[in-house]
This record gives C-alpha cells, structure tokens and sequence, in this order.
C-alpha cells in the first residue's frame, strides 16, 4: 500500500534498502539503524513514487516485504494505480532512490511471483497430494468391502438427468443387478437416501435407449399407470446409455404372479391399472399448447408390466414402442416409422403380427395389437385369483399357451395355433357358472378377437372393469355354489 506523504521523513538513503518510517511490515524485512535498512531477509529495494504535476516524488523506499524477481541493479518504473504512481525494485545499494521513470516508458511488465504465491503453490500442491491419498485409502477400502464386486458393476456412473428435474451429477456406488433383459440390464440402489432404478443399455443398443427415452420424455406423460421417470444420461467411459426410473417394489407382474395369488378385489386392482396406464398411453391429449401423442407399446407381456407396493401395475419399457402423430382426426394414425413387424414377445404377439398381415399404411394396428395383449394378460391376472377357484387349488402361473404349447414356442406353432386354429387360452368352464362369469368371458374375448377392428379400445376395458367392482360381494358366493 502507498503510504500517506506526511508520514514520510524527508531523508532518504539506504544501505541495502531505507526504510523511511516506523513500520513494522518493514522492518521485518531487514536490519533498521536510523533511516537505512540492510536488506537482509528479502535482498530487493522497494521504492513507490506518487506522479505529483506529471513527475515522481518519493512515497515510499524500503526494503521489499517478500523475495521476489529482482534481477535489475537500478530502479525501472512500473505504473501503478492507472499511472497515478510507479514503483520500482532493484538490488543494489541505494538503487531505489533514483529512479528510472518517464512518462512514455512507465508500463506494467508482466507480473512476477512473490514468495507468498510460492507458497501458496507449496501448500496446493500438498493439499491435492493429500486429497488423492485419501480418494486412493477410500478405494482400497471399498474393494475391502466389496463395493467394486461382481453386484456393483455400475459404480462411478454419472447422470445427467433431464431439464424437468434439478439433480446434481453424483457418483452411484453398490447397486444389484435386478433384472436382465435382451436390450438392457436394470440396477437398482439408493441415490440420495431413496432407492431407484437404473436401466443400463450397451453402447450397441443407443438406438433402444433413444426410443425409450423420448417416450418418456413426451408432454403430459406422467401418470400413475406408467412409471415414473427420473432421468438419463450415460456411463463416463461411454460404454453404456442410462435411463433412472422409480422403484417397483414387487418388480415385474410375471414375477409376482410367480410369487403370489390375489384375491378378486386384488386382481381387479391390478386389471384397472394396468387398462388405465394402457388407456392413457394410447390417448391423444392436448392441454393448453401442449400435445401428448398417442404411443403405442409394442411390447406388452407380463414381464414389462411391474407392480408397485400398492398393488397396482405400471408400463414400462417402451424401447420397441412407436409414437402416433395423428392426420385426419382421431380415427387414422401414421406412425414415425415403417417398421411395421418384428418386434415384441413372440407369445403376446396378435394373429395380424404372426401372420404378418398388418397394413404398412396406417399404424392403428399398433394400438390394436396392444389390445390383443392386454387381455392376455388379464386372463393370467385372473388365473392366480383365489376367489376365482374357490373350492379348487389355484393353478400356478403360467404364460399364454403355455400349457398348449409348452415353454418354448416358435413362431410357426403360434401360427398354427393362433391363426390357422384362432385358438386362445383355455378359460376355466365353470367360470360361466359365476355370476359375472360371463362378463369375464366376454371380456377376455373381446380383446383377442382375431379381426382387429373388433377389439375393444383400451379406455373401453377400463370402463368394463370399472364396472366390475360392484359385482366383487357377489363372487364369492357364487363360486361357492358353483363348486
């Protein structure tokens, strides 16, 4: 700092410095006797000038606080304070009282480190020294706790989650493989003290990750019927695409079917969320500026259908599904793309898609063929509900045909079976001796009618099973006097 000018003696000499008042800043710099200060600690004179009617006048000599670049025997004057004062530094005797200075030449040299940013620069260094030793005893104790082990493959990934959410990017450690698909491989661990789900795609399958992604990230596409969507992003090695899901407490419907019977009330819990997530996948809506379009799943089977704690079932895994944009009202549909067939579980595939007779020119066969796999999978609902097989054992789960055809069908058997024979699953014959039996048949058939056009739409199972709830004290009953 420049120090005031009636604070400064009017004698000035140094020996290897001066020291021109009382400071103590200064005088720890070099030895004091009077006005002159031997510049012992820093071996560099000081001299500021204050730029008094366009000349230098003394403000300041002294020996320099800290050892710095002092390389030149006489005083060379570097503007300071937008040039209204200069100082200088030098190394030898008495050099900072006469200074080299006009106002052409006054310009700032490049800057010089001091000491004090050597110092700095020490204590930098140690302190990342320091911070990678500890990241390298963290890892090593990781490893020792098995952290980096077979269940916990995808550690050290980062996501970057979508503009609708405001997470920050954060490393995930210990997740367990919960479910492996043909595309994908989904994870599921804590990040930040709620548990989530990972779905990880390989780098080969960016195409499956990208279709999924922009389902989810669709307009108005929240709902309790679909699950709920957190985010995406990708590994940092690049190996692998990310999409970060909410939790599915029972994990997939075939699963908990496995596990567990239902009870009607249950079962038709499970019916309703599951029409009513596939109603609202397949609806057109507009709300203000906004468009949801019409998706189609492509993919429906028991095992991309997962169920939440409260007992209702979400859609999921949209990486086969297509986006409708509609053209001429809500009647026709063209979908963004031309592939047509191909794709989906074979088994849950409608007679249309087997037999490879869907029209090219309009995609409202999508949606229909989602229709022929919802009722399937009602009937495998149905053939786990205690209620429905009161006074009998319950069945143990089994997939559509499988009991026809076994575990392992082909696609020339679903034919045979499916379109040639227009056969279905069997559907229990005392069923028609309960009170809704037949309601329950109809149903069922009217969703895997083998003409398209007559299935039902999905808001229209919903509302036929809406329907059904009154009906749920009578079952019971009715069973029992079937049996």
């Amino acid at each position: 700092n420049i120090l005031q000018k009636n604070l400064i003696s009017n004698k000035y000499s140094c020996s290897d410095g001066t020291i021109i008042k009382d400071d103590n800043k200064y005088k720890t710099a070099g030895n004091v006797s009077g006005s002159v200060q031997a510049c012992e600690n820093t071996h560099c004179c000081l001299g500021y000038f204050l730029i008094i009617h366009g000349r230098p006048e003394v403000d300041l000599l002294a020996c320099d606080v800290a050892e710095k670049s002092c390389p030149d025997s006489t005083c060379k004057a570097q503007s300071r304070f937008n040039s209204h004062a200069v100082k200088c530094v030098c190394n030898a005797d008495l050099c900072n009282s006469n200074i080299t200075w006009t106002p052409q030449t006054a310009e700032e040299p490049p800057p010089t480190y001091s000491y004090f940013v050597d110092e700095f620069m020490k204590i930098g260094f140690i302190i990342l020294t320091a911070t990678l030793f500890g990241l390298c005893v963290m890892i090593t104790a990781a490893k020792r706790r098995g952290l980096f082990s077979n269940k916990s493959k995808a550690q050290l990934v980062y996501f970057h989650y979508n503009m609708s959410y405001t997470f920050n990017l954060e490393p995930f450690f210990n997740y367990t493989i919960v479910a492996r698909g043909y595309f994908a491989t989904v994870w599921q661990g804590k990040y930040r003290g709620s548990m989530v789900a990972v779905k990880v795609f390989p780098a080969g399958w960016k195409n499956k990750f990208i279709a999924e992604k922009e389902v989810y990230e669709l307009p108005l596409m929240k709902h309790a019927g679909i699950l709920h969507f957190l985010g995406t992003g990708r590994k940092p090695d690049g190996s692998g695409w990310l999409i970060v899901l909410q939790v599915a407490e029972y994990g997939s419907l075939h699963s908990y079917l496995d596990k567990h019977t239902t009870n009607w009330m249950l079962s038709l819990k499970l019916c309703q969320s599951l029409a009513q997530g596939l109603s609202y996948l397949h609806s057109d809506l507009h709300f203000n500026d906004v468009h949801k379009p019409p998706v189609a799943h492509r993919d429906l089977s028991s095992s991309n259908v997962l169920v939440k704690a409260d007992g209702t079932c979400v859609l999921c895994d949209f990486g086969c599904s297509t986006i409708l944009s509609s053209f001429s009202g809500h009647q026709s549909w063209q979908s963004n793309t031309t592939e047509m067939v191909g794709l989906g579980t074979l088994r849950y595939l409608s007679p249309e898609f087997l037999e490879g007779s869907v029209d090219p020119g309009s995609s409202r066969c999508l949606l229909q063929g989602d229709i022929y796999a919802l009722g399937l999978l009602l009937w495998e609902i149905w053939m786990r509900c205690t209620d429905l097989f009161e006074g009998s054992a319950v069945p143990l789960h089994l997939l559509p045909y499988e009991s026809e055809l076994g575990g392992n069908v082909t696609l020339e058997t679903l034919i045979s079976h499916v379109v040639n024979m227009d056969r279905r699953p069997s559907i229990p014959k005392h069923w028609g001796l309960l009170s809704q039996g037949a309601v329950l048949q109809e149903l069922l058939t009217d969703c895997w009618d083998c003409d398209p056009d007559a299935r039902l739409t999905a808001q229209c199972v919903a509302n036929r099973l809406d329907s059904l709830q009154s009906a749920k004290l009578h079952l019971g009953s009715s069973v029992s006097e079937a049996w």
